[in-house]
């Protein structure tokens, strides 16, 4: 089942429309689906597939080989050609005659172990760029590789390539398209345990409740996701523990660099350098109140949905789990699940906003949105408010975003319209997110108040 990139799929079908030389870039976290997207677009077209493999330059060239000697013949052969240049130099020129799609799938696993193929690549594109009709394309799980040695500056390839795809996880209605036989509240839920990730959302059945999928997936140490985020980072980083350390410290509450480091133990110069490779991996994303630059208010939160839950619930409880104390540990889990979907339902109302806005229906056309979290001089506290966005210097937008059980109040939009006036806008609009509607005092009072924006869950959900 091949579900959504339709922005993907369609900037590479008008790339593969040009007749011309193309040349495009595809990378993303492992996982996200970047092999299903090329196989997905390769169906129906005259195409060279390759996979590169961990291994050394021999063994790729003779693989790289067999699938062009494959496409060529139509049948599989042991010959194999003596460089990458020559396979690559009789990719071209059969590209000379027609269009011709060749995808190398795991591309730093091969310039690795070849380190003269961007160079190679390079002379082949210049040599027949105004005369080739190839569409190549390279794919690559390690982000800093693909960063480093295929788009950067001093990269040989740099400057030669046509396009390129950041491929990230799914939003949440994307995520909801997977799932015809859950609950509206499942589907936030489920979307709260395994986030956007295609391949973790294959391991789940809507078919059963969000407690069985909890058990049948994270409580069983058999399963594919039980070690996930271990094995992972080993496929990704250089230390694991280390790294392994600071995001079970961010999940069990500790978001300051000092507070990070203390636990972990390390040097804050030494945590830097791991979270921002954690950053850079999508697993961490560093905070700042909005509209504040950065300063020593930074926080660290964990951004995947996936590592975030399960550095919260599963690592904790990894020996009982171990054990086979399911029953346990998932009453361990289940009281603290609504407290946890809190940030989860803030990240689903966020990208709510960003639609409305894409649509031409949202009431402020912001530039951006954060979180903000300061001291209210009035009430002498600290004070938070979920979402915020600046349209220019007099207008803005505030959200407060509720996931509980019980409705939200007129409490709460007096709340929120109390914290905007911290801020000097002259026109506000306040949002009110919540999974379980309105009270009738809130909605009466925000019928009065004319810049409000009542949304329920239902309102959200695909």
């Amino acid at each position: 089942m091949f579900i959504g990139r339709e922005q993907e799929l369609n900037a590479l079908e008008k790339l593969y429309a040009s007749n011309k030389f193309e040349f495009a870039v595809i990378y993303g976290r492992r996982r996200v689906g970047k092999t299903a997207l090329i196989n997905h677009f390769l169906d129906g077209k005259k195409a060279i597939y390759f996979m590169g493999v961990e291994s050394n330059a021999k063994q790729n060239l003779e693989n790289f080989s067999k699938s062009i000697m494959e496409y060529s013949n139509g049948i599989e052969t042991e010959t194999s050609f003596l460089s990458f240049q020559a396979a690559l130099e009789y990719v071209f020129r059969l590209a000379q005659k027609e269009r011709l799609i060749l995808a190398i799938d795991e591309y730093p696993y091969v310039a690795r172990s070849s380190k003269s193929l961007a160079s190679t690549l390079q002379l082949l594109i210049d040599k027949y760029k105004d005369s080739s009709k190839l569409m190549l394309i390279l794919c690559g799980s390690s982000m800093s590789y693909m960063e480093d040695h295929v788009l950067a500056y001093k990269s040989p390839l740099y400057g030669r390539r046509t396009a390129q795809m950041k491929l990230l996880p799914f939003d949440f209605e994307e995520t909801c398209r997977y799932f015809k036989n859950l609950s509206s509240e499942d589907k936030a839920l489920i979307y709260g345990i395994v986030g956007g990730t295609p391949q973790y959302l294959l391991q789940i059945n809507d078919s059963l409740s969000v407690e069985e999928n909890i058990k049948n997936t994270f409580l069983n140490p058999m399963s594919f996701l039980y070690e996930e985020p271990i094995n992972l980072l080993k496929q990704e980083v250089r230390e694991p523990a280390i790294y392994t350390a600071i995001i079970a410290a961010i999940a069990s509450g500790a978001s300051r660099m000092s507070e990070i480091s203390g636990k972990v133990g390390e040097d804050t110069n030494v945590c830097s350098a791991y979270i921002k490779n954690l950053i850079n991996l999508g697993i961490v994303q560093k905070e700042t109140p909005y509209g504040e630059k950065a300063s020593r208010k930074s926080v660290y939160s964990i951004e995947d949905n996936m590592f975030r839950f399960w550095h919260r619930f599963v690592l904790e409880n990894n020996s009982a789990i171990a054990r086979g104390a399911t029953e346990l540990v998932y009453r361990r889990i289940e009281p603290k699940l609504s407290e946890y979907m809190g940030k989860v339902f803030e990240d689903i109302c966020k990208q709510y906003l960003w639609k409305l806005l894409l649509a031409g229906k949202c009431p402020v056309e912001f530039t951006s949105l954060g979180r903000w979290w300061g001291n209210d001089p009035i009430e002498k506290c600290q004070a938070e408010i979920d979402i915020m966005g600046e349209q220019d210097k007099d207008t803005a937008l505030f959200a407060e975003c509720k996931w509980t059980n019980e409705k939200a109040d007129i409490g709460v939009l007096e709340t929120l319209a109390k914290r905007s006036r911290l801020f000097s806008y002259k026109n506000i609009h306040l949002c009110l997110f919540s999974k379980s509607g309105f009270s009738k005092g809130c909605v009466d009072e925000a019928k009065r108040m004319g810049n409000v924006t009542l949304v329920g869950y239902e309102d959200i959900v695909v």
